[in-house]
């Protein structure tokens, strides 16, 4: 093969000294005799084709990217939005339902009121405010309020807040509870007001 190579370029460079043809006309026929040189110039071709066809897609792909990551933003801002203002009607309405509930304890108290005004009977009166109060314990319980415990017991400074000592009426209450000045109340559990001792000492 390389010896015929070498015969051709021979008969080319003999032909050009002879002045019979072209230096193009050698080159179309050294083309056309000898193919394998055309082939790097294809084969870069097709690279490049290939390259623009990857470009296109990879930017193809990144443009639909966009938009996803576009739409999933717009989409989590409206519902942190939406969360926000429903967090803050839930704060704003959150004592709705307990309000309701109080208001018939309002309404006796008002009635108790006007009744006072009108009679000289204080057994009746005393019995009336009695209901009242008892209606109104009832409901503080119903909401989760819940009295503390606190006379005669030990000291808790989770649930008591010792505000005096005095000296204990018994050898028993010596360091415990022996007079509730404010009573303590739990709501669910949760204290959310401390009970005011005085303890014995």
């Amino acid at each position: 093969m390389t010896k015929k190579k070498d015969e051709h370029k021979k008969n080319i460079k003999e032909t050009l000294h002879s002045g019979e043809v072209s230096s193009k006309d050698v080159t179309q026929e050294a083309a056309v005799s000898n193919p394998d040189a055309n082939e790097p110039a294809l084969e870069s071709g097709c690279k490049e084709t290939e390259l623009e066809n990857q470009i296109a897609e990879l930017s193809a792909s990144l443009d639909a990217l966009n938009d996803k990551y576009l739409r999933l933003s717009a989409e989590f801002d409206n519902f942190r939005k939406r969360t926000l203002k429903e967090k803050m009607d839930l704060m704003k309405n959150a004592s709705e339902s307990v309000m309701v509930s109080f208001l018939p304890v309002i309404d006796d108290v008002e009635r108790a009121m006007k009744a006072i005004e009108h009679s000289d009977d204080l057994e009746t009166t005393k019995e009336g405010i009695s209901l009242i109060y008892n209606k109104f314990k009832d409901f503080t319980k119903q909401n989760g309020v819940v009295e503390m415990e606190a006379q005669g017991l030990a000291l808790n400074t989770d649930h008591h807040e010792a505000i005096t000592k005095i000296p204990a009426p018994a050898e028993e209450l010596k360091g415990k509870i022996v007079d509730v000045v404010q009573k303590g109340y739990l709501l669910n559990d949760k204290v959310i007001r401390y009970a005011k001792v005085v303890i014995g000492e």
